[in-house]
Formats: structure tokens, sequence, C-alpha cells
């Protein structure tokens, strides 16, 4: 019976608790944009979203969505290869392709589905895995399912990584794929795939890349970062969402080598025993990849606001991790400060969550801000001097 097994998870739980670890759930009463209600606080500026280009609340992505219920209904009721595929789903795919410039795409109820049913369906035990250290939970618990062998190299360190190529040679392995995050999410690095696609060129392995933190604003034109690093046509597979930069819903794909499509509809758990994508979703994707299309005027407003947030906060004495990427961490060390400095932003205005441990390393938390195309210069002025207050008040 469960009562003789209630301590022992109430014993975790206090132990969370007691530790300053415990996650609460603030509770959101507007639509996702740069301001938003809770229930706390009203008229709190977003800084934690991953609604890098602020569609998550643009009329053209809803008009959109609203006209898909009218033609397509609420949802399938079936996964796609019983009677779950209408044209929207086969319109959206050809568009993904089209837009990543790739060879196929297959639709996933997320991108941890689609990491998911990614390894265990085109490796075997005589094949290898090599992962980066610091990939997303999807891709590892998706490394996990596979019966290859797993090997994992330092973070975007391509000595690292050569290392661990030969060593999977030496133990015989057939198949290789290099598997990377292509922005890691923790701290907005953006991965070295032209340092890794060669590589793989050498050693005769496939690339994967996770580009859910990337398409849609990285690039010249936010195809992902296999165009920002000058690789497209040498990376096999792209996974990614579509509930982040296009347009925050709910949904994901693999996107690559055609062979490895027809697989993935044939034999990815997922796939198969997932019901559809709502063809809502889909149809607000096929609008947000039309403006993405037509212009990059949302990419290149997130562009200069990252440049500025960044430039400004290391002006009051806090410590990011470098780059251009829209994440922005700003490093704490301590868990406990930054559930602090949260709390105290929060009642500042300014809406924020702290990382530690096990999303991130121990002694790396962190509060990670979130740029977005939709906050104004007011916006980050304002943030900024929140920072700047709190950071004073708690004596860092």
């Amino acid at each position: 019976m469960y009562e003789n097994h209630k301590k022992h998870y109430t014993d975790i739980l206090q132990e969370i608790k007691d530790s300053g670890l415990w996650k609460e759930e603030r509770v959101i009463t507007t639509p996702q944009k740069s301001r938003i209600n809770t229930t706390r606080v009203n008229g709190v500026l977003n800084m934690c979203a991953n609604n890098y280009l602020g569609l998550a609340d643009n009329q053209q992505v809803i008009e959109a969505a609203k006209k898909a219920y009218d033609t397509w209904g609420y949802g399938l009721s079936s996964v796609r290869f019983i009677c779950g595929t209408q044209s929207i789903h086969k319109q959206l795919e050809e568009k993904l392709s089209s837009f990543l410039m790739t060879e196929d795409t297959i639709l996933y109820s997320s991108a941890f589905d689609a990491n998911g049913g990614l390894f265990e369906t085109i490796t075997t035990e005589n094949d290898a895995i090599i992962s980066d250290e610091l990939n997303h939970a999807s891709i590892i618990d998706g490394v996990r399912l596979s019966k290859a062998k797993k090997y994992r190299y330092k973070n975007n360190d391509m000595a690292s990584l050569e290392e661990q190529l030969i060593q999977a040679d030496k133990d015989g392995a057939g198949i290789k794929i290099i598997a990377t995050d292509g922005v890691f999410s923790m701290d907005g690095i953006i991965a070295n795939l032209k340092g890794i696609c060669d590589l793989a060129d050498k050693y005769n392995a496939m690339v994967m890349v996770d580009d859910s933190h990337a398409v849609g604003f990285v690039g010249k034109t936010g195809r992902g970062t296999h165009e920002y690093r000058d690789v497209v046509g040498r990376v096999d597979i792209i996974t990614g969402t579509l509930g982040k930069a296009l347009g925050g819903a709910s949904g994901g794909y693999t996107s690559g080598r055609k062979e490895i499509i027809d697989l993935l509809r044939q034999r990815s758990r997922p796939y198969l025993f997932s019901n559809t994508l709502a063809p809502a979703i889909a149809g607000a994707s096929l609008k947000v990849l039309e403006m993405l299309s037509e212009s990059t005027s949302y990419r290149d407003k997130l562009e200069e606001n990252t440049k500025y947030f960044r430039q400004e906060i290391k002006k009051i004495g806090l410590t990011i991790v470098e780059g251009e990427h829209p994440i922005v961490p700003i490093m704490l060390g301590d868990a406990v400060l930054s559930q602090k400095m949260a709390e105290k932003l929060l009642e500042k205005g300014v809406y924020v969550i702290g990382f530690y441990y096990p999303v991130v390393p121990k002694g790396k938390a962190r509060i990670r801000t979130q740029i977005s195309a939709a906050h104004s210069k007011e916006d980050l002025d304002y943030a900024i001097r929140a920072f700047k207050e709190a950071k004073e008040e708690l004596g860092i």
C-alpha cells in the first residue's frame, strides 16, 4: 500500500525544501508577452521566456491558429500512420525543410519526443554516439534509449571530441553520430559546428544538432546554427521545436537526410505512438515561417536588443557568460542566492528564475535572462535598474 511508502517521498520533498532548492510555479494570468500579470504581481517585465521573436501573442499568428480551427478542427484523435495526417501537416514539413535547407522533415509532439525517438531508431549496438557533456536532457535521454556505445566529450572542445572519435574507432564502431546542441541553453554558447563537421568528415561520422534555441533568429536569415557557422548541407540531422522562437506553443521536428526521415516514419516510437500535432499549431507555425521568410526584422531587433542588454548588464558589475546569443546568464554561483535575487527582482517588477543544480552544475547557479524582440529599450533599461538595485541590496 502507498501508506507504507509515503514517508519516503515526503522525506525527499522536505530535503529539497530544507536545502532552499524548492521550485515554485508562478502562475501567469495573461498571454505570454513582454509584460505579464501573475497571481502575485501585475505588469512585470518578462525576462525569462523562450519567446525570442515576441510571436507568442502576435495577432497574425493567433489569426492563423483560429483559421486552422475552422478549417481543420480541434484535434485528430489519432497517430499519424492511422488517420492522423492532414495536408496541413505535410505542408508544414515541406515548409520546415525549405526554411532549414534540408531534404525532409518529420513532425513530433515536442522536441523532447524528437530527440527521444531518434537515436534508438537509427543506431544499433554496433554503432557509437559521441555526445557533448552539456547537451540538453532530451538528447541525454534519447541517447540512453539507444543500444549504441556511448561516448562523451567536453563542452564544445574539439580536441576532446577527436579523442572520443578515435576511441570509438578503436572500439570497432560502425556508424558514428556526433550529437550536440546548436546553442547550449544554460550558457547561450553557440556550438562550433564548423569544427564538428570537419572532424565528422575526417572520421566518417554523422552530425546531429538540436537547434531549439537557434532556429528563427540565429544566422543571417535565422535558419539556425548551421547557417551561422556556414555549414549548411554538412549537418545530417537537425531537431528542434515550434515552442520557442517559432510562436512559442508546442511541437517539435526532426529534419535532415531523406533516408533517415523515412526510417523515423517507420520506426520512431514517439511518432508512431503519440497523437498528431494539433492542426492549429501547424497552421500557426506555417504563418510564422512565412513571416520569417519574408523579412528578418524580428531577428534584427532581437540582435540589437541582445547587444544592448549584454553591454549594459556588465556595466553594473554583474558577471555574464560572454557571447552574442539572447540567452544571457547572470552568474551568481550560489543556489540560494539565485532564489533570493529572483524573488527580489519580482518585487521590483522583473520576472526571472534562478537556475541551480541539477539544471546546471553545482557552484554555477545563475539567473538566466532571455532577451526578446518584443522588449523595448525602455524595458531593458528598467531591467538593468532593477538588477542594479537587487545587487546592492543583496550585497553582491
